[in-house]
């Protein structure tokens, strides 16, 4: 496994002020775990960005703080609506000792011949689940094969996962349903409006009336 490491100092501003630090390219963030006080630290954007893309929220970091390395999950990240930048961090910190509970991303890999063929789509109906494990066997992602889905209605539930039952321990019932091949949709036919044809009225003398257009309305 891949050792990922990330250095933090103390933080001292707090509140509005730690806009000045993201101005400045640092991400305020607080270092927290079981039966520890929590801390104001902060790190560097431009450090964190990648860890984070490698790590998600279940793979462990090793985070250095004033010369002491805390194993860390990066549990909890606050974005900002508009430019879709981090402004907050939490780090979790872990005994490697103690199970902890995390939640881990579905992600549906493969085609589905269903969806080869054009009978139906492979729809993924769940995005992530909770999972129970020492914090080094907590699994990057569960991949749901797309390949088995062979038939419209057709579902990949838990208990079609594969990983090592003896050291992950997931929350979720086995028969929770985590994709299916759903029909294709029917697309909806508008009709077109009949367009109905003005017959002018007959005259006495069999014959029709002529159309009177709007400037000889006004004419008149």
């Amino acid at each position: 496994m891949k050792k990922h490491t990330l250095h933090a100092e103390k933080r001292e501003l707090t509140g509005r002020k730690v806009r000045r630090l993201r101005k400045e390219g640092i991400i305020p963030a607080t270092l927290y775990g079981k039966g520890k006080k929590s801390q104001n630290v902060q790190t560097s954007e431009e450090l964190f960005i990648p860890t984070y893309k490698e790590v998600g929220e279940t793979g462990l970091v090793e985070l250095t703080l004033e010369g002491k390395k805390h194993a860390v999950l990066i549990s909890n990240i606050q974005i900002h609506p508009v430019t879709g930048s981090a402004i907050h961090i939490d780090f979790r910190e872990v005994d490697l000792t103690e199970k902890v509970k995390a939640s881990v991303p579905v992600e549906l890999v493969g085609e589905s011949p269903a969806e080869k063929s054009g009978i139906g789509t492979a729809v993924l109906m769940v995005n992530e689940i909770e999972v129970e494990a020492l914090p080094g066997d907590l699994p990057e992602n569960f991949e749901v094969d797309a390949t088995i889905l062979t038939e419209v209605d057709q579902v990949f539930t838990v208990s079609d996962l594969k990983y090592d039952k003896s050291k992950i321990e997931v929350q979720s019932e086995a028969d929770l349903v985590l994709a299916k091949v759903e029909p294709p949709q029917k697309e909806e036919v508008i009709e077109a409006p009949i367009e109905t044809e003005v017959i002018g009225e007959k005259q006495k003398d069999g014959e029709e009336a002529t159309d009177v257009s709007t400037d000889d309305k006004k004419s008149e």
